[in-house]
């Protein structure tokens, strides 16, 4: 039996051996169900969990990494780096390498994709998270080596340079991009909205070439469809499912994850800004009953939005204990002076942010309710979401109370404080000039001295100002196919490295 074709017969082993080298070449790509669809493909974005799984150390990489085992540092674009002085560090980059479309990786190249990230006219999120508080000034010594020299002391600069990923000279300045373009082991294919976004192998990666010859994310916010999509092959790894659905001992993983929830108080919005309705939300909440209900029985409850192993945690802050008579009491004694006490609160839950997320604000909710708040919920995608957790606010403002997971996984609060907290904060609804004074001296603080002044801004934060209600330090569950290896660690949350993942 013979196939017609332009250039003659296709004999049926010819035939047979080209399926088969097709059905090879698939056995190599991947499929990744994720919880949402990312916002967007902006490089500068890949600091944004959602949006890092897929081009994080894929498409666009970094100067410095870290060790997801250790927490260490380790060379990525940057080959080394040391302190010149106190305010200058130099940082040598990695030679041989161009981005995806030719362009040369340079010094020049990461003044540029640095000046790109801090350009606040597309709010980069590395920007507002880690870069709000100090002024670099870049200069390339030579091709391959790069100085940067900040306006205040930056002890820590090569640990913030973790999440600075680096983008192609030709991306445009001033502007978001859908193309992302790196010096990673995966080139951006298309982003085809609302369904799938593509990734393509790199031939001229710097590096080692990857198992993995082709990826498909597509998303789903239902953690049990998820979880199917693996169990039956239609997708390979779903980093992130509910606890409810790791069912499986040989598929399912559990991972340290680097992410605290809590809600974040609007402390300029009555009644919210009175304190003793702001202690009430605390008591009001049995954290002990969310646990192993909406929430998965292995979180630990948060006293602070860092992580306990992070510089800078403060280890003498108590959890919030379940209190709902006293709840009620501050909420009288408030009323009755003249505080707005029954104005409507709202919670500004976000969908998907992780799994049970919208059924953890309905428990919270009943919660507050069960006390005496007048509260409503409105669950919102991430785009509008946003919106409401960052500067500037839309107006009217009005009393919200707004579910808010944060991801620090590099080491020390300088990642968290300043941009959640600060009255600069990109993220803050604070405007306390000691505290203001206490982060920005620990900002600019080493060892022990770094240390204290941050446990001191979190004492303020959650004891004198009470900013926030503290709920968990979460752990994560992926699911992974058979037919790959891929073993998830503390860093799953914020990225997958295509790269590590390998075929059975």
């Amino acid at each position: 039996m013979t196939w017609k074709t332009r250039s003659g017969p296709l004999t049926l082993a010819l035939a047979a051996g080209l399926l088969a080298s097709s059905a090879l070449a698939a056995e190599k790509d991947v499929t990744i169900v994720l919880q949402e669809e990312p916002f967007s493909v902006e490089p500068c974005d890949a600091n944004t969990s959602i949006i890092g799984k897929v081009l994080k150390q894929n498409i666009v990489e970094t100067l410095v990494d870290k060790n997801a085992e250790d927490g260490s540092l380790v060379p990525r674009l940057a080959t080394s780096w040391e302190q010149v002085d106190d305010l200058t560090w130099r940082f040598h980059l990695r030679e041989g390498v161009t981005f995806h479309d030719g362009a040369p990786f340079d010094a020049d190249a990461v003044i540029y994709a640095i000046e790109r990230t801090l350009d606040p006219s597309i709010d980069c999120e590395v920007r507002i998270k880690v870069f709000s508080e100090i002024q670099m000034t870049l200069n390339a010594v030579d091709s391959h080596t790069l100085e940067i020299a900040t306006d205040k002391p930056a002890p820590i600069l090569p640990t913030m340079m973790v999440p600075l990923t680096i983008m192609s000279p030709n991306t445009p300045m001033g502007e978001m991009s859908r193309n992302p373009i790196g010096t990673g082991p995966y080139k951006f294919v298309d982003w085809k909205a609302g369904e799938e976004i593509n990734l393509a192998r790199s031939d001229s990666y710097w590096g080692d070439a990857p198992e993995v010859e082709n990826a498909r994310y597509v998303w789903r916010n239902e953690s049990a469809v998820r979880a199917a999509m693996v169990e039956t092959g239609e997708a390979d790894l779903a980093p992130n499912i509910a606890v409810q659905d790791a069912t499986s001992e040989t598929m399912d993983h559990a991972y340290p994850n680097s992410e605290t929830t809590r809600l974040r108080i609007d402390v300029d919005q009555p009644p919210l800004d009175d304190r003793r309705v702001r202690e009430a939300l605390n008591l009001a909440l049995d954290r002990e009953a969310l646990r192993g209900s909406v929430f998965s029985k292995d979180v630990e409850p948060a006293t602070q939005l860092i992580l306990p192993s992070i510089n800078g945690h403060n280890p003498d802050l108590p959890v919030w204990p379940y209190d709902p008579a006293r709840a009620q009491e501050l909420i009288a004694a408030a009323r009755a002076d003249g505080v707005p006490v029954d104005n409507e609160i709202t919670i500004i839950g976000r969908l998907g942010v992780y799994p049970g997320s919208t059924e953890s604000m309905e428990a919270v909710m009943a919660m507050l309710q069960e006390v005496g708040f007048n509260v409503s919920l409105e669950m919102l995608e991430v785009a509008q979401h946003v919106k409401y957790l960052q500067k500037p606010y839309p107006e009217p403002r009005r009393p919200i109370i707004q579910q808010d997971q944060h991801d620090n996984n590099s080491g020390d609060a300088v990642f968290t404080v300043f941009y959640k907290y600060h009255t600069d904060g990109a993220n803050s609804v604070l405007h306390d000039a000691n505290l203001d004074s206490v982060i920005e001296q620990a900002s600019a603080a080493v060892g022990e001295d770094r240390v204290k002044l941050w446990n001191e801004a979190f004492r303020i934060i959650n004891d004198e100002i009470i900013a926030d209600v503290p709920l968990f330090h979460m752990v994560g569950y992926a699911r992974v196919g058979e037919r790959i290896a891929y073993h998830p660690t503390i860093s799953t949350n914020s990225e997958v490295q295509l790269q590590t993942i390998t075929f059975n």
